[in-house]
């Protein structure tokens, strides 16, 4: 479970409802009790349940979740249902439906990924990137976590990965093995995972014995032949795959016999439609 602090609750809640909802209060409405249901439209992989359920009770409104995240559910499922004051359940729709359509929708893509990749490669992984929508990245590791996937790198902090980038403000570029021994002796604990451009930088990789060699963008003729290499050489040396991978192209990828994939596509997933109903209790 991804834990999201008391104050990105309040924060997601108060980008709506700062100052109440002003309709409900000039119809007369505050005073009465009442219930509301979030429903799955469309049905699918479903998330954001918990997150939800949190944002709704900072309001002081009861709860129950029918479901739990990364469940499948059918279309028009009923995910929760929260009974309170009509005036606090109107100010909790919006934010907490805005909420669970995102959410639902990166969780469902994600899914629907995972199962097409599963299909060629029961053990293969299909890795999120950090590339995240800017101040979503809780939301959207939680989602996609419930649709199967595996967290590629939550920030720059937790692990190595060496780019192009980082190689062009050394004094020696392309010494593959000093930079590679250097991140090994500096950072013991991690595996050394650099990013290859092209095949001839993903050979020196390789040769370098990098734990993991990132292939960005290589077509996957290329890449087979990478794969041929390692094997000739009993390599310790893994690959990765980046750069493309979506749910049209991930057929493609997974055929080629590479078990992780690296991905940001399922953060710019269509939302997946959620039905709120109030009525009086």
């Amino acid at each position: 479970m991804i834990y999201l602090p008391d104050a990105l609750i309040d924060q997601l809640l108060l980008d709506d409802i700062q100052y109440g909802d002003l309709t409900t209060r000039a119809l007369g409405l505050h005073s009465q009790l009442g219930v509301m249901t979030f429903s799955s439209k469309h049905g699918g992989c479903i998330s954001g349940l918990h997150i939800a359920k949190r944002m709704l009770e900072k309001l002081g409104i009861r709860c129950e979740c029918h479901f739990q995240d990364g469940q499948h559910v059918e279309p028009q499922s009923i995910l929760i249902r929260a009974t309170g004051p009509i005036e606090a359940l109107h100010q909790g729709w919006k934010a907490t439906q805005n909420v669970l359509e995102w959410c639902c929708g990166v969780s469902h893509y994600t899914q629907q990924m995972v199962s097409i990749l599963k299909q060629y490669q029961p053990n293969a992984q299909l890795a999120c990137t950090r590339k995240t929508i800017p101040n979503t990245k809780p939301l959207a590791l939680t989602a996609i976590l419930a649709g199967g996937a595996i967290v590629h790198r939550a920030g720059s902090a937790e692990s190595i990965l060496l780019f192009t980038n980082h190689r062009q403000c050394l004094e020696q570029p392309d010494d593959w093995h000093t930079h590679v021994k250097t991140l090994r002796q500096n950072a013991p604990e991690k595996l050394i995972i650099v990013e290859a451009d092209d095949y001839q930088q993903a050979v020196l990789a390789i040769e370098a014995q990098a734990d993991i060699v990132q292939l960005d963008k290589l077509p996957p003729d290329q890449i087979q032949q990478l794969q041929k290499l390692v094997q000739q050489q009993h390599s310790p040396c893994q690959l990765s795959i980046a750069g493309g991978i979506n749910l049209t192209t991930i057929e493609e990828f997974a055929q080629i016999g590479v078990p992780l994939l690296v991905t940001s596509a399922p953060y710019y997933a269509a939302p997946r439609d959620i039905k709120v109903n109030i009525f009086k209790q």
